[in-house]
C-alpha cells in the first residue's frame, strides 16, 4: 500500500496506530446514525476495519488529501476522532420511514464516517465510494447490506446522507452496488471516476504534497 511521506517527518511508527490495535482515543465515537445498534469496538471493530482496509484498495477509495487508503484515517493519530465506526443494525431499532427495508432477516452493517474538517470536500466522493466497495464486493464478507452515512458534524451531511439513502435504495432494488439513483445529484465532490484518476496520479509521484 502506498502512502505519501509525511511533511511533518516521523515514521509511520510515530503517526499511526497499529491496524491491529483498537485505540478509543482514535476513532470517531459512534454518532446518532449507530445509536441503538449494536457499535463494534475491539477486536469486533478492527475485524470489519481489515475487510474495510482489503476492499478500499481494490476500489481505490483513497483519501485524496493524504494520498493513503481511506481506511488508514483509523489509525492517522493527527486526526483522532476522524474515520469509520461501524454497528450491526438491530431490526427493531430501525424506526426511520424513509430507510430501505433489507430482506427478513439480512444481516446489515452500519458504517458511519466522521471526516477530518466539518467543511471537508471529499465526503460525499468517500462515503459513496464506500457504499459501492463493501456492497460491490458483498460475496467478500457476510453482510447483506452495508449502510454508509456521513456524521452529522460534516456541514453537508444531511444532503450527502439523503443521496446515500436513495443510492441505497436503488441497490437494494437492483441489486447493482454501482447503479446511480433516476433523480440523483451530486452535492458538489468529484466523482469516484476522478479519484481513481487521482489515485493513479499519486500512486506515481509519492512526494506529491498533501
Amino acid at each position: 500500500m502506498v502512502s505519501v511521506p509525511s511533511p511533518f517527518g516521523g515514521s509511520d511508527e510515530d503517526l499511526f496506530d497499529a491496524y491491529d490495535e483498537f485505540v478509543p482515543e482514535s476513532v470517531p465515537a459512534p454518532g446518532e446514525f449507530l445509536d441503538g445498534h449494536d457499535v463494534l469496538a475491539g477486536r469486533r471493530h478492527l475485524a470489519v476495519h481489515r475487510l474495510s482496509r482489503a476492499l478500499f484498495e481494490e476500489r481505490a477509495v483513497y483519501d485524496m488529501t493524504f494520498g493513503y487508503n481511506l481506511a488508514r484515517l483509523n489509525n492517522d493519530t493527527r486526526h483522532p476522532g476522524a474515520g469509520y465506526r461501524y454497528a450491526i443494525e438491530d431490526p427493531d431499532a430501525v424506526t426511520a420511514d424513509d430507510l430501505a427495508k433489507p430482506p427478513d432477516g439480512a444481516r446489515v452493517l452500519r458504517a458511519e464516517f466522521a471526516p477530518t474538517t466539518p467543511f471537508c470536500p471529499q465526503s460525499d466522493t468517500l462515503t459513496k465510494g464506500s457504499f459501492r466497495a463493501w456492497n460491490g464486493l458483498s460475496e467478500r464478507h457476510e453482510y447483506d447490506l452495508v449502510r454508509v452515512r456521513a456524521a452529522p458534524m460534516h456541514h453537508q451531511s444531511e444532503a450527502i446522507n439523503e443521496e446515500l439513502a436513495d443510492i441505497e435504495a436503488t441497490y437494494l432494488e437492483t441489486g447493482d452496488a454501482s447503479a446511480t439513483p433516476a433523480d440523483g445529484s451530486s452535492v458538489g465532490s468529484a466523482s469516484m471516476d476522478e479519484s481513481v484518476h487521482a489515485v493513479e496520479s499519486s500512486r506515481s509521484t509519492p512526494d506529491a504534497p498533501f
